[in-house]
């Protein structure tokens, strides 16, 4: 049975100033969703599910459905305040949906194999859907994921701010740990992150999460489980997120999970911010001249 790929794609991009997961960094049109679809197929995955806004349907559509019908399987599964267990009810006045973890929990049933997930606007480059494809094809059991790890200097914006998961592994590449740190940047000549009295220094070879995961389906039990914990305890929050990273870390703190960091040196870009993009334009045209992609993904 191949591995199956959920794609994060719901944000509306306040950052970025505009939808950028349907936007063109491609020299045919093609967006960095693309490209992570295309590596995923060599890497032998089997099907896509993007998570999406209703009120982004129809971008969606125009802009992938016949590009990728020919291509790969794909479906649309819908992030919306009403997607949540029974018997949850959502507080009066929330009008966002509740992150990450709430994304993931809403592609249940579209999920029948091993499964991995990413973001929609982050390159992760081949290697990681290889590695990620292998680890997801071997038997495992129920609750045995996966990480890709990514070298924190690998990851940065020269734009701006970023936020990262810094991990913590053992010798055996075994996830102890997720610490979510804000306000990541290089600042004269070092990484640091938060603000004044809070600035926490940190290395360039820190292992962080890409939000690039992959778990067995087993993981939505356990992910409801944990996301109707968080409505009884913090559902009056109007702003507050259930972070997958943060569900993770609680299975990881209880011996419910273990998760294994599967290293790549691979650079990550993305668009974080709008000047990101001239950036990933350029190094998409760089990994063309190198033959790793053709000119045109699609035909």
């Amino acid at each position: 049975m191949k591995p199956e790929l959920v794609i994060l794609a719901a944000g509306l991009g306040s950052r970025y100033g505009g939808l950028k997961q349907v936007d063109a960094v491609g020299p045919s049109g093609e967006t960095i969703m693309e490209y992570s679809v295309y590596d995923a197929l060599r890497a032998g995955f089997g099907k896509v599910v993007f998570v999406i806004r209703k009120n982004i349907a129809d971008d969606f559509r125009k802009t992938f459905t016949d590009k990728l019908a020919v291509n790969v399987p794909f479906e649309f599964a819908y992030q919306e305040l009403d997607m949540i267990p029974d018997g949850l009810v959502p507080p009066s006045g929330r009008v966002k949906p509740w992150g990450t973890g709430h994304a993931v929990m809403v592609a249940e049933d579209f999920i029948h194999a091993p499964f991995a997930v990413i973001n929609a606007d982050d390159y992760y480059g081949p290697e990681a859907y290889q590695s990620m494809a292998a680890f997801l094809s071997n038997e495992g059991n129920d609750t045995s994921y996966a990480m890709a790890g990514y070298a924190l200097g690998n990851t940065l914006s020269p734009h701006g701010f970023v936020s990262r998961g810094i991990c913590e592994a053992d010798d055996d590449n075994k996830l102890l740990g997720i610490t979510e740190r804000t306000k990541i940047r290089f600042s004269e000549g070092r990484i640091i992150a938060g603000e004044g009295e809070n600035q926490i220094p940190l290395s360039e070879n820190a292992i962080v999460s890409m939000n690039f995961w992959g778990f067995r389906p087993f993981f939505f039990t356990r992910l409801k489980e944990l996301f109707t914990e968080f409505m009884k305890t913090g559902k009056d929050q109007l702003t507050a997120e259930f972070y997958l990273s943060t569900a993770i870390d609680t299975l990881i703190q209880h011996g419910q999970a273990t998760v294994e960091v599967l290293k790549t040196n691979a650079s990550w870009f993305g668009v974080t911010y709008q000047e990101d993009r001239a950036a990933v334009i350029n190094n998409i045209r760089n990994l063309i001249g190198q033959g790793l992609y053709p000119e045109r993904l699609w035909h």
